[in-house]
């Protein structure tokens, strides 16, 4: 097998600037982006890209779901792809590298096999996912998900946002639903460059994460219902308050949490209490407990924990309360073939590195069921991310492209090393 020399890397500055341009599309207020999925500034943003693939010479596929696969030939056309990409799409008040970061080092990846006129035995595609995100359809990782035969596509198109609007009608406005049946792709490989999204390897002081896990995820909204009062008037032994209800809960899920450490996380991010008002005591609750571990025995566990303990909460404080799973899925163990490609390249490149778990759902997480996958994250400032204020170096943008080259070209094939 020939593995592509140290020396071979890709063209930084070509990378970043490609960053900062497609960043300019869907910009947010506070210097980060708004180009949540389908709508015109995701089509403008896939223009661009598709724009710049026609230029690197790529044809280009798309899917009933609107995923995008810009193809790079092998010189044997029937040899099963290796697939590298991750998704375009981003949050209401997201920024510039989620996401896009592997979508773009993957189109560098084959500008710089152009530039150097390396070939290689199996086509190399680069993929744009729709919806990564979920916010405006909800669930996240949606057309990959598809894709992976998680959901039914016709489940998906009828996805609403806030205003009604279904998911398969908006692909149909914004001109990106393709005729190719989602799945009928076959992957030889798949490989997802993206920011950490936590605080892990610049606290480490590593440039390179190989993915060997994604947490699993379990999302239970619980209900507590008692009885709305007046603040100042109800005697304390009186009060039925479904808001200090929630409270107990929520302390009961850290301690949960912390007691299935060092990798379990919980917590709860939505929150609604009502009415809402300043001087009501709180007659109704509801929230979504978000459990997180790379053990399903953990999350199983820490699921019944929370239910259990949070039931005899209710009941010692005359409450009621209702449990309804709404989401989740089991977490993924990473091929190995595949991270050993990675964790090959960051060594011979020369870049520090370590095994992460991914603490985040992405695309590769839905993708690893139907084909051997891998991730690479490079780190981002103070772990920051879903926030206008995400920043990466190029530096560490330009290592996680570089080791994402060499994995790729390790299991596509190199068959004639043209510049190399």
């Amino acid at each position: 097998m020939r593995r592509p020399g140290e020396n071979l890397k890709i063209n930084g500055q070509r990378l970043w600037d490609s960053l900062i341009e497609m960043s300019r599309i869907g910009p947010g207020i506070a210097g980060g982006n708004n180009r949540q999925t389908l709508t015109d500034a995701d089509a403008q943003g896939r223009t661009l890209f598709q724009n710049w693939c026609n230029d690197a010479g790529l044809t280009m596929g798309v899917d009933q779901m609107g995923n995008m696969f810009a193809r790079r030939e092998g010189t044997d056309p029937d040899a099963l792809p290796v697939y590298i990409g991750s998704h375009l799409d981003t949050q209401p008040t997201g920024g510039k590298y989620d996401g896009v970061l592997g979508v773009l080092a993957g189109l560098e990846l084959i500008r710089t096999l152009n530039d150097m006129s390396i070939k290689t035995k199996h086509p190399v595609i680069v993929a744009n996912f729709t919806n990564e995100e979920g916010t405006r359809f909800a669930p996240a990782m949606l057309a990959s998900g598809v894709f992976a035969g998680i959901h039914t596509q016709d489940w998906a198109y009828a996805k609403t946002d806030a205003e009604g609007l279904t998911f398969g009608d908006e692909l149909q406005r914004i001109g990106w639903r393709g005729d190719e049946q989602t799945g009928a792709r076959k992957m030889r490989a798949f490989f997802e460059l993206h920011i950490e999204q936590g605080p892990i390897l610049e606290a480490e002081n590593k440039i390179i994460g190989v993915v060997t896990h994604g947490q699993g995820l379990s999302w239970t909204q619980i209900t507590i219902t008692g009885r709305e009062s007046h603040t100042g008037s109800t005697p304390m032994p009186m009060r039925r308050n479904a808001g200090l209800g929630m409270a107990r809960v929520l302390e009961l899920v850290d301690n949960v949490a912390w007691g299935h450490k060092p990798h379990a996380v919980g917590a709860a991010g939505h929150i609604d209490v009502f009415p809402n008002s300043r001087n009501v005591i709180p007659g109704k609750v509801v929230f979504t407990v978000d459990l997180r571990s790379p053990s399903l025995v953990v999350i199983e566990d820490m699921e019944q924990q929370v239910r259990t303990g949070a039931q005899k909460i209710c009941d010692d404080m005359g409450l009621q309360i209702e449990f309804e799973k709404v989401g989740g899925f089991d977490p993924v163990t990473f091929d190995l073939d595949c991270v050993n490609a990675v964790r090959a390249a960051a060594e011979r490149l020369g870049h520090s590195h370590m095994d992460l778990i991914s603490g985040a759902g992405h695309d590769a997480c839905w993708i690893n069921r139907v084909a051997p996958t891998a991730m690479i994250m490079c780190p981002c400032v103070d772990g920051l991310s879903h926030n206008e204020a995400e920043e990466i170096s190029p530096e560490w943008a330009a290592a996680g492209a570089d080791v994402l080259l060499h994995a790729v070209l390790e299991v596509a094939e190199i068959q004639d090393e043209g510049n190399l």
